[in-house]
Protein backbone atom coordinates (compact mmCIF):
# COMPACT_ATOMS: atom_id res chain seq x y z
CA UNK A 1 0.00 0.00 0.00
CA UNK A 2 2.80 2.80 0.85
CA UNK A 3 4.59 1.77 -2.44
CA UNK A 4 1.31 2.48 -4.40
CA UNK A 5 1.19 5.57 -2.77
CA UNK A 6 4.49 6.58 -3.14
CA UNK A 7 4.19 6.47 -6.67
CA UNK A 8 0.84 7.62 -7.14
CA UNK A 9 2.31 11.00 -5.62
CA UNK A 10 5.82 10.59 -7.33
CA UNK A 11 3.48 10.80 -10.64
CA UNK A 12 1.26 13.83 -9.54
CA UNK A 13 4.17 15.79 -8.92
CA UNK A 14 5.66 15.19 -12.24
CA UNK A 15 2.53 16.14 -13.63
CA UNK A 16 2.10 19.41 -11.49
CA UNK A 17 5.83 20.35 -11.91
CA UNK A 18 5.63 20.05 -15.57
CA UNK A 19 2.71 22.31 -15.87
CA UNK A 20 4.38 24.78 -13.48
CA UNK A 21 7.65 25.18 -15.75
CA UNK A 22 5.17 25.99 -18.52
CA UNK A 23 2.89 28.41 -17.11
CA UNK A 24 5.68 30.22 -15.24
CA UNK A 25 7.80 30.24 -18.38
CA UNK A 26 8.59 34.05 -19.43
CA UNK A 27 6.72 35.32 -22.80
CA UNK A 28 8.79 36.23 -25.74
CA UNK A 29 6.73 39.12 -26.34
CA UNK A 30 5.25 42.53 -25.28
CA UNK A 31 3.18 42.62 -22.20
CA UNK A 32 -0.28 41.34 -22.81
CA UNK A 33 -3.59 42.10 -21.41
CA UNK A 34 -4.08 40.59 -18.18
CA UNK A 35 -7.87 40.60 -17.99
CA UNK A 36 -8.13 38.64 -21.45
CA UNK A 37 -5.55 36.40 -20.10
CA UNK A 38 -7.78 35.87 -17.13
CA UNK A 39 -10.69 35.67 -19.06
CA UNK A 40 -9.31 32.74 -21.42
CA UNK A 41 -8.39 30.75 -18.00
CA UNK A 42 -11.46 31.03 -16.16
CA UNK A 43 -13.42 29.88 -19.67
CA UNK A 44 -11.13 27.21 -20.13
CA UNK A 45 -12.01 26.05 -16.34
CA UNK A 46 -15.65 26.74 -16.63
CA UNK A 47 -15.39 23.98 -19.95
CA UNK A 48 -13.34 21.68 -18.16
CA UNK A 49 -16.01 21.70 -15.53
CA UNK A 50 -18.80 21.34 -17.67
CA UNK A 51 -16.79 18.20 -19.17
CA UNK A 52 -16.78 17.12 -15.81
CA UNK A 53 -20.44 17.17 -15.17
CA UNK A 54 -20.89 15.64 -18.11
CA UNK A 55 -19.00 12.23 -17.77
CA UNK A 56 -20.10 12.15 -14.23
CA UNK A 57 -17.16 13.04 -12.46
CA UNK A 58 -18.59 15.39 -10.45
CA UNK A 59 -22.23 16.42 -8.98
CA UNK A 60 -24.88 18.34 -10.13
CA UNK A 61 -24.67 20.19 -6.88
CA UNK A 62 -20.65 20.31 -6.58
CA UNK A 63 -20.70 21.54 -10.39
CA UNK A 64 -23.17 25.21 -9.51
CA UNK A 65 -21.24 25.54 -6.35
CA UNK A 66 -17.44 25.54 -8.19
CA UNK A 67 -18.99 27.71 -11.14
CA UNK A 68 -20.09 30.37 -9.28
CA UNK A 69 -16.77 30.82 -6.95
CA UNK A 70 -15.07 30.59 -11.01
CA UNK A 71 -17.40 33.42 -12.23
CA UNK A 72 -17.16 35.61 -9.05
CA UNK A 73 -13.18 35.24 -8.99
CA UNK A 74 -13.72 36.35 -12.95
CA UNK A 75 -15.72 38.71 -12.02
CA UNK A 76 -13.62 39.90 -9.34
CA UNK A 77 -10.33 39.79 -11.52
CA UNK A 78 -11.64 42.02 -14.53
CA UNK A 79 -12.95 44.97 -12.35
CA UNK A 80 -12.17 47.88 -14.01
CA UNK A 81 -10.42 49.78 -11.14
CA UNK A 82 -7.93 51.03 -12.66
CA UNK A 83 -7.62 51.31 -16.18
CA UNK A 84 -4.00 52.13 -16.42
CA UNK A 85 -2.46 49.69 -14.32
CA UNK A 86 -5.09 46.57 -15.93
CA UNK A 87 -3.93 47.45 -19.54
CA UNK A 88 -0.67 45.85 -19.33
CA UNK A 89 0.20 43.74 -16.68
CA UNK A 90 3.25 41.56 -17.44
CA UNK A 91 1.93 37.89 -18.75
CA UNK A 92 4.37 36.07 -16.38
CA UNK A 93 2.15 37.32 -13.24
CA UNK A 94 -0.86 35.68 -14.72
CA UNK A 95 0.83 32.22 -15.10
CA UNK A 96 2.49 32.01 -12.02
CA UNK A 97 -1.32 32.61 -10.53
CA UNK A 98 -2.51 30.06 -12.53
CA UNK A 99 0.49 27.72 -11.64
CA UNK A 100 -0.20 27.88 -7.88
CA UNK A 101 -3.77 27.01 -8.17
CA UNK A 102 -2.78 23.95 -9.87
CA UNK A 103 0.06 22.83 -7.69
CA UNK A 104 -3.12 22.92 -5.41
CA UNK A 105 -6.15 21.64 -7.13
CA UNK A 106 -4.63 18.67 -9.04
CA UNK A 107 -3.62 16.83 -5.95
CA UNK A 108 -6.64 17.51 -4.11
CA UNK A 109 -8.64 16.95 -7.29
CA UNK A 110 -6.48 13.57 -7.84
CA UNK A 111 -6.84 12.23 -4.21
CA UNK A 112 -10.52 12.78 -4.40
CA UNK A 113 -11.15 10.94 -7.53
CA UNK A 114 -9.65 7.96 -6.23
CA UNK A 115 -11.50 8.08 -2.75
CA UNK A 116 -14.92 8.01 -4.85
CA UNK A 117 -13.75 6.07 -8.18
CA UNK A 118 -11.47 4.06 -6.96
CA UNK A 119 -11.48 1.08 -4.47
CA UNK A 120 -9.10 1.78 -1.54
CA UNK A 121 -9.79 -1.61 0.39
CA UNK A 122 -8.48 -3.26 -2.68
CA UNK A 123 -4.90 -2.20 -1.64
CA UNK A 124 -5.51 -4.15 1.63
CA UNK A 125 -4.58 -7.80 1.87
CA UNK A 126 -6.21 -8.87 4.78
CA UNK A 127 -9.40 -7.25 3.45
CA UNK A 128 -9.06 -8.55 -0.19
CA UNK A 129 -9.24 -11.90 1.46
CA UNK A 130 -11.97 -11.51 3.49
CA UNK A 131 -14.13 -10.32 0.92
CA UNK A 132 -12.60 -12.88 -0.99
CA UNK A 133 -14.05 -15.60 1.48
CA UNK A 134 -17.39 -13.77 2.24
CA UNK A 135 -17.98 -14.04 -1.60
CA UNK A 136 -17.26 -17.98 -1.70
CA UNK A 137 -19.15 -18.59 1.59
CA UNK A 138 -22.11 -16.43 -0.25
CA UNK A 139 -22.08 -18.04 -3.01
CA UNK A 140 -22.03 -21.67 -1.40
CA UNK A 141 -25.09 -21.00 0.66
CA UNK A 142 -26.97 -19.28 -2.66
CA UNK A 143 -26.43 -22.92 -4.03
CA UNK A 144 -27.96 -24.61 -1.22
CA UNK A 145 -30.82 -22.46 -0.63
CA UNK A 146 -31.30 -23.23 -4.47
CA UNK A 147 -31.26 -26.49 -3.96
CA UNK A 148 -33.69 -26.66 -1.42
CA UNK A 149 -36.40 -25.42 -3.86
CA UNK A 150 -34.57 -27.91 -6.53
CA UNK A 151 -33.74 -30.86 -4.73
CA UNK A 152 -33.56 -33.14 -7.98
CA UNK A 153 -30.54 -31.36 -9.38
CA UNK A 154 -27.74 -34.23 -8.75
CA UNK A 155 -25.05 -32.14 -10.53
CA UNK A 156 -25.75 -29.25 -7.99
CA UNK A 157 -25.65 -31.63 -5.31
CA UNK A 158 -22.11 -33.07 -6.31
CA UNK A 159 -20.94 -29.64 -6.44
CA UNK A 160 -22.31 -28.24 -3.19
CA UNK A 161 -21.07 -31.27 -1.75
CA UNK A 162 -17.01 -30.88 -2.67
CA UNK A 163 -17.47 -26.99 -2.25
CA UNK A 164 -18.61 -28.17 1.83
CA UNK A 165 -15.56 -30.41 1.99
CA UNK A 166 -13.19 -27.88 0.82
CA UNK A 167 -14.65 -25.33 3.72
CA UNK A 168 -13.80 -28.50 6.25
CA UNK A 169 -18.11 -28.58 6.52
CA UNK A 170 -18.21 -32.33 6.42
CA UNK A 171 -21.39 -32.83 7.81
CA UNK A 172 -22.75 -31.41 5.11
CA UNK A 173 -20.78 -32.59 2.64
CA UNK A 174 -21.24 -36.08 2.99
CA UNK A 175 -24.88 -35.67 3.12
CA UNK A 176 -24.94 -33.18 0.01
CA UNK A 177 -22.97 -36.31 -1.73
CA UNK A 178 -25.58 -38.44 -0.50
CA UNK A 179 -28.18 -36.19 -2.10
CA UNK A 180 -26.00 -36.39 -5.21
CA UNK A 181 -27.06 -40.01 -6.25
CA UNK A 182 -25.92 -41.36 -9.21
CA UNK A 183 -24.66 -38.13 -10.08
CA UNK A 184 -21.53 -39.13 -8.71
CA UNK A 185 -21.29 -42.82 -10.38
CA UNK A 186 -19.38 -41.42 -13.61
CA UNK A 187 -16.85 -38.90 -12.21
CA UNK A 188 -14.18 -40.37 -11.02
CA UNK A 189 -13.18 -37.05 -9.31
CA UNK A 190 -16.02 -37.20 -7.23
CA UNK A 191 -16.08 -40.49 -6.56
CA UNK A 192 -12.51 -39.79 -4.97
CA UNK A 193 -13.42 -36.75 -3.18
CA UNK A 194 -16.25 -38.96 -1.56
CA UNK A 195 -14.12 -41.34 -0.59
CA UNK A 196 -11.50 -39.53 0.79
CA UNK A 197 -13.98 -37.72 3.00
CA UNK A 198 -15.44 -40.69 4.26
CA UNK A 199 -12.17 -41.77 5.18
CA UNK A 200 -11.47 -38.28 6.92
CA UNK A 201 -14.80 -38.97 8.88
CA UNK A 202 -13.91 -42.92 10.00
CA UNK A 203 -10.38 -41.23 11.30
CA UNK A 204 -8.52 -41.70 8.20
CA UNK A 205 -9.98 -45.57 7.58
CA UNK A 206 -9.49 -46.28 4.03
CA UNK A 207 -11.17 -49.72 3.96
CA UNK A 208 -14.87 -50.18 3.40
CA UNK A 209 -16.82 -47.91 1.40
CA UNK A 210 -14.37 -45.60 0.70
CA UNK A 211 -12.31 -48.35 -1.00
CA UNK A 212 -15.11 -49.56 -2.84
CA UNK A 213 -15.71 -46.00 -4.42
CA UNK A 214 -11.82 -45.39 -5.01
CA UNK A 215 -11.89 -49.14 -6.96
CA UNK A 216 -15.34 -47.31 -8.63
CA UNK A 217 -13.13 -44.38 -10.09
CA UNK A 218 -9.94 -46.33 -10.98
CA UNK A 219 -12.34 -48.81 -13.21
CA UNK A 220 -13.52 -45.48 -14.70
CA UNK A 221 -9.76 -43.87 -14.94
CA UNK A 222 -6.77 -46.01 -14.33
CA UNK A 223 -4.17 -43.45 -13.88
CA UNK A 224 -6.29 -41.09 -11.54
CA UNK A 225 -3.36 -39.47 -9.02
CA UNK A 226 -5.19 -39.72 -5.75
CA UNK A 227 -7.22 -42.63 -6.67
CA UNK A 228 -4.01 -44.88 -7.10
CA UNK A 229 -2.34 -43.17 -4.21
CA UNK A 230 -5.31 -44.33 -1.75
CA UNK A 231 -5.66 -47.72 -3.21
CA UNK A 232 -1.81 -48.24 -2.51
CA UNK A 233 -2.18 -47.00 1.12
CA UNK A 234 -5.26 -49.50 1.26
CA UNK A 235 -3.27 -52.46 -0.09
CA UNK A 236 -0.46 -51.62 2.30
CA UNK A 237 -2.28 -50.93 5.45
CA UNK A 238 -3.64 -54.73 4.31
CA UNK A 239 -0.33 -55.95 3.68
CA UNK A 240 -0.79 -56.46 0.21
CA UNK A 241 2.69 -55.04 -0.29
CA UNK A 242 2.72 -56.25 -4.39
CA UNK A 243 -0.32 -54.26 -5.28
CA UNK A 244 0.87 -51.30 -2.99
CA UNK A 245 3.80 -51.10 -5.08
CA UNK A 246 1.58 -51.28 -8.41
CA UNK A 247 -0.61 -48.65 -7.90
CA UNK A 248 2.61 -46.40 -6.67
CA UNK A 249 4.41 -47.07 -9.87
CA UNK A 250 1.35 -46.86 -11.84
CA UNK A 251 1.04 -43.35 -9.83
CA UNK A 252 5.17 -42.43 -10.44
CA UNK A 253 4.33 -42.38 -14.46
CA UNK A 254 1.60 -39.58 -14.00
CA UNK A 255 3.70 -37.41 -11.56
CA UNK A 256 5.89 -34.58 -12.97
CA UNK A 257 9.25 -36.68 -12.13
CA UNK A 258 11.49 -33.82 -9.84
CA UNK A 259 8.33 -33.10 -7.81
CA UNK A 260 8.03 -33.77 -4.36
CA UNK A 261 5.25 -36.01 -4.43
CA UNK A 262 7.12 -37.88 -7.36
CA UNK A 263 10.34 -38.50 -4.58
CA UNK A 264 7.39 -39.23 -1.87
CA UNK A 265 5.98 -41.92 -3.87
CA UNK A 266 9.57 -43.56 -4.35
CA UNK A 267 10.16 -43.34 -1.21
CA UNK A 268 6.80 -45.23 -0.10
CA UNK A 269 7.74 -47.97 -3.21
CA UNK A 270 11.46 -49.01 -2.19
CA UNK A 271 9.67 -49.43 1.65
CA UNK A 272 6.93 -51.61 0.63
CA UNK A 273 9.42 -53.25 -1.44
CA UNK A 274 11.42 -53.65 1.65
CA UNK A 275 8.73 -55.16 3.19
CA UNK A 276 7.71 -57.49 0.32
CA UNK A 277 10.90 -59.09 0.77
CA UNK A 278 11.67 -59.52 4.15
CA UNK A 279 11.35 -62.87 4.79
CA UNK A 280 9.48 -63.56 7.90
CA UNK A 281 8.03 -60.28 8.27
CA UNK A 282 5.57 -59.81 11.21
CA UNK A 283 1.63 -58.78 10.24
CA UNK A 284 1.47 -55.28 9.36
CA UNK A 285 -1.70 -53.40 11.89
CA UNK A 286 -4.74 -53.36 10.44
CA UNK A 287 -6.73 -50.75 9.00
CA UNK A 288 -8.20 -49.65 12.06
CA UNK A 289 -5.51 -50.32 14.66
CA UNK A 290 -4.10 -46.81 16.14
CA UNK A 291 -0.64 -47.75 14.58
CA UNK A 292 -1.65 -47.80 11.06
CA UNK A 293 -0.70 -44.21 10.50
CA UNK A 294 2.80 -45.00 11.41
CA UNK A 295 3.46 -48.23 9.28
CA UNK A 296 1.40 -47.11 5.82
CA UNK A 297 3.03 -44.29 3.82
CA UNK A 298 0.38 -41.34 3.22
CA UNK A 299 -0.29 -39.76 0.45
CA UNK A 300 1.40 -36.54 -0.23
CA UNK A 301 -1.91 -33.90 0.10
CA UNK A 302 -2.72 -35.92 3.38
CA UNK A 303 0.36 -36.31 5.13
CA UNK A 304 -0.04 -33.40 7.20
CA UNK A 305 -3.57 -34.50 8.33
CA UNK A 306 -2.70 -37.94 9.34
CA UNK A 307 -1.32 -37.53 12.86
CA UNK A 308 -2.50 -35.38 15.71
CA UNK A 309 1.21 -34.04 15.66
CA UNK A 310 1.21 -32.38 12.24
CA UNK A 311 -2.14 -31.23 12.61
CA UNK A 312 -1.00 -29.41 15.64
CA UNK A 313 2.27 -28.22 14.23
CA UNK A 314 -0.08 -26.71 10.79
CA UNK A 315 -2.14 -24.93 13.66
CA UNK A 316 0.50 -23.55 15.53
CA UNK A 317 2.36 -22.57 12.08
CA UNK A 318 -0.88 -20.23 11.38
CA UNK A 319 -0.89 -18.68 14.64
CA UNK A 320 2.84 -18.05 14.69
CA UNK A 321 2.15 -16.41 11.03
CA UNK A 322 -0.84 -14.28 12.38
CA UNK A 323 1.84 -12.42 14.86
CA UNK A 324 3.17 -10.87 11.67
CA UNK A 325 -0.47 -10.34 10.02
CA UNK A 326 -2.76 -9.60 12.96
CA UNK A 327 -5.38 -7.88 10.60
CA UNK A 328 -6.11 -11.15 8.56
CA UNK A 329 -9.37 -11.61 10.15
CA UNK A 330 -10.48 -14.99 7.88
CA UNK A 331 -7.32 -16.38 9.07
CA UNK A 332 -8.04 -16.04 12.89
CA UNK A 333 -11.71 -17.62 12.31
CA UNK A 334 -10.13 -20.63 11.15
CA UNK A 335 -7.63 -20.47 13.84
CA UNK A 336 -10.54 -20.35 16.05
CA UNK A 337 -12.18 -23.09 14.92
CA UNK A 338 -9.14 -25.41 14.75
CA UNK A 339 -8.35 -24.66 18.54
CA UNK A 340 -12.18 -25.41 19.56
CA UNK A 341 -11.66 -28.78 17.42
CA UNK A 342 -8.37 -29.53 18.79
CA UNK A 343 -10.09 -29.18 22.96
CA UNK A 344 -7.88 -25.70 23.18
CA UNK A 345 -10.97 -23.62 24.26
CA UNK A 346 -9.19 -20.66 26.09
CA UNK A 347 -6.86 -20.45 22.23
CA UNK A 348 -10.04 -20.51 21.12
CA UNK A 349 -11.54 -18.07 22.63
CA UNK A 350 -8.83 -15.63 22.02
CA UNK A 351 -8.53 -16.06 18.71
CA UNK A 352 -12.27 -15.75 18.09
CA UNK A 353 -11.83 -12.67 19.70
CA UNK A 354 -8.96 -11.35 17.35
CA UNK A 355 -11.46 -12.28 14.48
CA UNK A 356 -13.51 -9.28 15.81
CA UNK A 357 -15.99 -8.13 13.00
CA UNK A 358 -15.49 -10.77 10.45
CA UNK A 359 -17.37 -12.94 13.37
CA UNK A 360 -20.19 -10.54 14.04
CA UNK A 361 -21.24 -10.63 10.43
CA UNK A 362 -21.74 -14.47 10.32
CA UNK A 363 -23.98 -16.84 11.52
CA UNK A 364 -22.16 -19.71 11.56
CA UNK A 365 -19.05 -17.99 13.34
CA UNK A 366 -21.35 -16.33 15.93
CA UNK A 367 -22.66 -19.87 16.68
CA UNK A 368 -19.46 -21.45 17.04
CA UNK A 369 -18.58 -18.70 19.54
CA UNK A 370 -21.58 -19.57 21.51
CA UNK A 371 -20.96 -23.09 21.71
CA UNK A 372 -17.61 -22.69 22.79
CA UNK A 373 -18.71 -20.42 25.14
CA UNK A 374 -21.22 -22.24 27.08
CA UNK A 375 -19.33 -25.26 26.96
CA UNK A 376 -16.40 -23.03 29.15
CA UNK A 377 -19.12 -22.00 31.23
CA UNK A 378 -20.55 -25.67 32.09
CA UNK A 379 -22.53 -25.92 28.87
CA UNK A 380 -24.72 -22.50 30.35
CA UNK A 381 -26.21 -20.80 27.80
CA UNK A 382 -27.46 -17.69 29.35
CA UNK A 383 -25.72 -14.55 29.29
CA UNK A 384 -22.94 -14.11 26.43
CA UNK A 385 -23.54 -17.22 24.24
CA UNK A 386 -27.42 -16.13 24.33
CA UNK A 387 -26.86 -13.02 22.98
CA UNK A 388 -24.46 -14.38 20.34
CA UNK A 389 -27.45 -17.03 19.16
CA UNK A 390 -29.70 -14.01 19.00
CA UNK A 391 -27.49 -12.46 16.70
CA UNK A 392 -26.82 -15.14 14.23
CA UNK A 393 -30.54 -16.12 13.92
CA UNK A 394 -31.30 -12.12 13.50
CA UNK A 395 -28.69 -13.15 10.11
CA UNK A 396 -30.09 -16.35 9.46
CA UNK A 397 -33.47 -17.17 11.50
CA UNK A 398 -33.08 -20.53 9.81
CA UNK A 399 -29.35 -20.98 11.08
CA UNK A 400 -30.29 -24.93 12.13
CA UNK A 401 -27.54 -25.14 14.87
CA UNK A 402 -28.60 -21.88 16.21
CA UNK A 403 -31.89 -22.63 16.61
CA UNK A 404 -31.56 -26.35 18.14
CA UNK A 405 -29.58 -24.46 20.85
CA UNK A 406 -31.71 -21.39 21.18
CA UNK A 407 -34.36 -24.01 21.58
CA UNK A 408 -31.84 -25.66 24.51
CA UNK A 409 -31.90 -22.26 26.16
CA UNK A 410 -35.78 -21.40 26.03
CA UNK A 411 -36.28 -25.35 27.42
CA UNK A 412 -33.80 -24.80 30.34
CA UNK A 413 -35.55 -21.61 31.44
CA UNK A 414 -38.72 -23.24 31.58
CA UNK A 415 -39.99 -20.98 28.56
CA UNK A 416 -41.30 -24.16 26.97
CA UNK A 417 -43.59 -22.08 23.86
CA UNK A 418 -40.45 -20.61 22.92
CA UNK A 419 -38.35 -23.75 23.01
CA UNK A 420 -41.03 -25.49 20.70
CA UNK A 421 -41.09 -22.08 17.92
CA UNK A 422 -37.34 -22.87 17.54
CA UNK A 423 -37.21 -26.16 17.46
CA UNK A 424 -40.31 -26.67 15.03
CA UNK A 425 -38.31 -24.05 12.81
CA UNK A 426 -35.75 -26.13 13.17
CA UNK A 427 -36.85 -29.63 12.33
CA UNK A 428 -38.42 -27.76 8.71
CA UNK A 429 -34.21 -27.03 7.50
CA UNK A 430 -32.97 -30.32 9.66
CA UNK A 431 -32.63 -32.98 7.49
CA UNK A 432 -35.37 -35.60 7.82
CA UNK A 433 -34.32 -38.79 9.75
CA UNK A 434 -30.95 -37.46 10.72
CA UNK A 435 -29.32 -37.86 14.61
CA UNK A 436 -30.20 -34.18 14.78
CA UNK A 437 -33.13 -34.37 13.29
CA UNK A 438 -34.79 -37.38 15.64
CA UNK A 439 -33.20 -35.78 18.89
CA UNK A 440 -34.79 -32.55 18.10
CA UNK A 441 -37.92 -34.36 17.58
CA UNK A 442 -37.45 -36.20 21.23
CA UNK A 443 -36.81 -32.26 22.65
CA UNK A 444 -40.29 -30.79 21.30
CA UNK A 445 -42.15 -33.71 22.26
CA UNK A 446 -41.09 -33.41 25.94
CA UNK A 447 -41.09 -29.17 25.20
CA UNK A 448 -45.10 -30.22 24.32
CA UNK A 449 -45.58 -32.44 27.53
CA UNK A 450 -44.36 -29.59 30.07
CA UNK A 451 -46.14 -26.82 28.39
CA UNK A 452 -49.07 -28.60 28.65
CA UNK A 453 -48.68 -29.55 32.37
CA UNK A 454 -48.56 -26.05 32.94
CA UNK A 455 -51.73 -24.93 30.96
CA UNK A 456 -54.26 -23.75 33.21
CA UNK A 457 -57.09 -26.08 31.57
CA UNK A 458 -54.15 -28.83 32.62
CA UNK A 459 -54.81 -27.78 36.48
CA UNK A 460 -58.66 -27.92 36.59
CA UNK A 461 -60.50 -30.53 38.68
Amino acid sequence: MTVFFAIAALLTLLVVGWLMRALMRPAAGNPVSSQNLNIAIYRDQLEALERDLARGAISAADYETTRDELQLRMLDDTDAGDPAAKAAIPAPQAGHRSALTLAVLIPVAAAGMYAWLGQPDALDPGAAQIAANQQVEQMVEGLAARLKANPDDRKGWAMLARSYKVMGRLDEAEQAFQKAGDAINNDPELLVAYADLLAVRADHNIAGRPLELIQQALALDPKHPMGLMMAGVAAYRADDFKAAIGHWENLLAVLPPDSDDARQIASNIAEARERAAAPGTPKSARPNDATASKQAPAAPAAAGAMTQEKINQMVDGLAARLKSQPDDLASWARLARAYKVLGRPEEAEQAYVKAGKLVDGDPDLLTQYADLLAMRAGNQLEGRPIALLDKALALNPKHPMALMMAGSAAFRRADFAQAITHWEKALTVLEPGSRDATLVAQELASARTKLGSKSPSSTKP
